[in-house]
């Protein structure tokens, strides 16, 4: 590959050269370098992150903007027993590398390996486990407070980005913070929305002087004694005065009316503004401080920068390039773009259609739909909440949302789906991407429960789509049903390439369909193991168990007349779904227990994930491990089978 201006060809990548990390493996190692050397450690840092992140794949713009920041807050406060807190964690790989992980740095999101995000269990510099977003704060004040009361030493940092401030539970935390007093310091991380104005020399010596005890000491005295000094009608235009004259530099009353001391904005990547300000916020004597710092995400990397998304999440790539080592185009169509497919002829041919998500817009196939319709997407931010009643609200109207939503972030806005959709019955359509096993995002990323929380609701229509084209027929059900609330669930990752149907049909609602009929066994498939659970039928017919084969579409209402039939003309019935305990298998035993149609002596097993938070590692063998697929069914069978015959053959000698 050459240079597009040059014409040369780039130098050969060589590993970076890191004298001065190599001596820092925890944070006191850290705290022994002297301020002149911080920079010098920094690019180090940010060249190891950037070459391990080129083998793994992960979140990387993220990190690279907090580079400094890292270094700053480990050089400056205690940490482990100051207990610093990333939100989510997407940024939290130069922090691993720093506290003791960088020998394993390059497992990351592998499986045995690192996770992508902070983890109680991984290390002691990780205090809180966090992978969904806007948390951060409601736990350090959880740890401020217990230390408040127990008299324990230490601080609560709470670093949190600015696009996670759109989350209402911030704010619910931030009104509550000042119970922590200095024990709490929040980190504003802004580095995409520019909520605030370019940073420069003035708002950095503005920050500075803000920051130290001299002022905040001064603006202490100021309220003690407008307090008892000054007539009750006067303290208010003395307090507005006091807010004025900081604001003009600051712009910090929101955080100052929730009872923080305001510092900011000021250069994140800026170590010799950043190290003294943090320090003053150590010492600083009185209430909760928010330290407002500008980043550039993706800093420091040239692809990155130049990226769009600033490189948030990537997989392999090249590290003089930047050139991800994606798939080879030709492949089966991605579910997220079916959807947003269909999504798109669903709009075109009604004109009420609308499309909603929180904060994932490239995630769900949204911003595809906006480009196509962009008066009729809305991007909420991450409020998820919000999101549901809001779809309520247009559903209400007479329009037809359709919220996007991951199942694993949809779980945040439970509440909102059963009072505000469901006990009204309004026709809210949600589309739920990441269903099932994710790979590589772990247990907090995994859609494992949304067939349990949903199908467990009066009104809710629960469908899962098995391929590709189910998905565009279920997305033409839901735009077409008005009559409550429906709900299409479908998987990370490409579909099984199966053709996309020239024109969609409407499904009727609670049918299923019989893929291959047998007499011996009838596999019972929701979602997209049907591919396993046909494998499984040819290997079970081989062993000349006749096997039928049914894509039941519906989790609810269920095809009742189907699961009769074949409870009734087969000696085993197998269930398999890619959810929890409680959902798709659980309907169905219920069914057969109401009806007694176990008392034939009938075997029903369900296949269902495990009762157990299942660790990173590739979907394939996520599946395997939970025994969900082709060779967990057949020895799920022919276990049913063997403990049928025994208890055949007990029966015959008692």
């Amino acid at each position: 590959m050459t240079d597009p201006q040059s014409g040369a060809s780039p130098a050969p990548y060589r590993r970076p050269e890191t004298p001065l990390l190599d001596k820092v493996i925890l944070p006191p190692d850290l705290r022994r370098l002297k301020p002149g050397e911080l920079r010098q450690l920094a690019d180090e840092l940010r060249a190891e992150m950037i070459d391990a992140v080129s083998v793994t794949g992960g979140h990387l713009g993220a990190g690279l903007g907090v580079v400094e920041l890292t270094v700053a807050l480990h050089y400056v406060f205690n940490t482990p027993d100051d207990k610093l807190i990333w939100d989510v964690g997407h940024q939290a790989y130069p922090h691993k590398i720093l506290t003791g992980r960088r020998d394993r740095i390059r497992t990351l999101r592998q499986g045995g390996g690192l996770s992508g995000f902070t983890k109680r269990s991984e290390s002691d510099y990780d205090p809180f486990g966090a992978a969904h977003s806007s948390t951060s704060i409601s736990a350090g004040l959880g740890f401020a407070i217990a230390n408040k009361l127990s008299g324990a030493p230490g601080k609560a940092i709470a670093v949190i980005g600015d696009g996670a401030m759109s989350a209402g539970m911030a704010y619910e935390a931030m009104n509550n913070a000042h119970e922590a007093g200095n024990r709490l310091v929040v980190v504003l991380n802004d580095n995409d929305m520019s909520i605030a104005p370019p940073v420069g020399a003035l708002s950095a010596y503005l920050a500075r002087a803000y920051s130290s005890n001299t002022f905040l000491g001064i603006r202490d005295a100021v309220r003690q004694v407008a307090r008892r000094a000054l007539p009750r009608p006067l303290q208010g235009p003395a307090k507005r005065a006091d807010e004025f004259f900081r604001t003009l530099g600051t712009g910090g009353t929101l955080f100052e009316e929730l009872g923080f001391y305001y510092v900011g904005p000021i250069d994140g990547h800026d170590l010799d503004i950043l190290v003294p300000i943090l320090e003053n916020v150590r010492d600083a004597a009185e209430g909760p401080c928010l330290i407002h710092v500008v980043t550039k995400k993706g800093k420091g990397y040239a692809p990155a920068e130049a990226a769009a998304d600033k490189y948030h999440g990537v997989v392999k790539f090249d590290v003089v390039t930047g050139k991800q080592h994606k798939p080879a185009p030709g492949g089966p169509p991605s579910y997220t773009n079916v959807f947003a497919d269909a999504l798109i002829a669903e709009a075109v041919r009604d004109d009420k259609v609308v499309a909603i998500t929180a904060a994932m817009p490239s995630g769900t196939g949204i911003d595809r739909f906006a480009k196509a319709f962009p008066d009729r997407s809305f991007d909420v931010g991450i409020a998820e909440q919000h999101a549901v009643t809001f779809a309520a609200g247009m559903a209400a109207q007479g329009y037809r949302p359709f919220a996007a939503i991951y199942s694993t972030f949809l779980q945040r806005a439970y509440d909102q789906v059963v009072h505000d959709v469901c006990i009204q019955n309004l026709p809210v359509r949600f589309a739920i991407d990441r269903a099932g096993l994710v790979g590589a995002d772990g247990s907090t990323h995994a859609g494992s429960f949304d067939i349990t929380y949903l199908a467990t609701l009066p009104n809710m229509v629960v469908m899962a789509a098995a391929d590709e084209a189910e998905l565009v027929h279920m997305v033409h059900t839901c735009a077409l049903h008005d009559s409550g609330p429906i709900a299409v669930r479908y998987p990370r990752g490409e579909g099984v390439g199966v053709p996309l149907p020239a024109a969609p049909q409407q499904l009727e609602i609670g049918k299923g369909r019989v893929v291959r009929e047998g007499k011996k066994v009838a596999i019972l498939s929701l979602g997209t193991r049907l591919a396993e659970a046909n494998k499984a039928a040819d290997e079970l017919d081989a062993r000349g168990l006749s096997t039928s084969v049914a894509d039941m579409r519906f989790a609810k209402p269920l095809d009742e007349a189907l699961i009769r039939r074949m409870c009734a003309t087969h000696d085993v019935v197998l269930t398999i779904e890619e959810g929890a305990i409680g959902g798709f298998g659980a309907h169905v035993l219920t069914m057969a227990s109401d009806e007694g149609l176990m008392d034939t002596g009938l075997r029903i097993r369900t296949l269902r994930l495990p009762d157990i938070f299942q660790e990173h590692e590739k979907p394939e063998k996520q599946y395997a491990e939970a025994g969900l697929d082709a060779a967990g069914i057949v020895k799920t069978v022919l276990s049913a089978l063997r403990h049928n015959s025994l208890a055949v053959n007990e029966g015959a000698r008692a």
